[in-house]
């Protein structure tokens, strides 16, 4: 299967800026490998510029764990959430 890439912003608000979110991810799909382009966190709040690589469903898989960690997750280029 043909391996995706996505970037995305992460951003990180009450307490989860604190929290390995993104090493949890990558235990539950190992397969996703992610890249961390640009980071800014404070106190209150952590933004990161993440690309992804993987199997698209994988992808999906991996960005659906971080909202469910209460992560925001939207796309670098274009309007709209990708989720959360």
């Amino acid at each position: 299967m043909a391996k995706s890439t996505r970037k995305c912003w992460l951003t990180f608000e009450g307490g989860r800026q604190n929290e390995p979110c993104l090493w949890k991810m990558s235990r539950t799909y190992p397969d996703v490998m992610f890249d961390i382009r640009q980071a800014s966190v404070q106190k209150d709040i952590g933004i990161m510029a993440v690309l992804f690589t993987g199997e698209e469903k994988e992808i999906d898989g991996a960005l659906e764990y971080l909202v469910k960690a209460g992560v925001k997750v939207d796309p670098v280029e274009g309007g709209s959430n990708v989720a959360g």
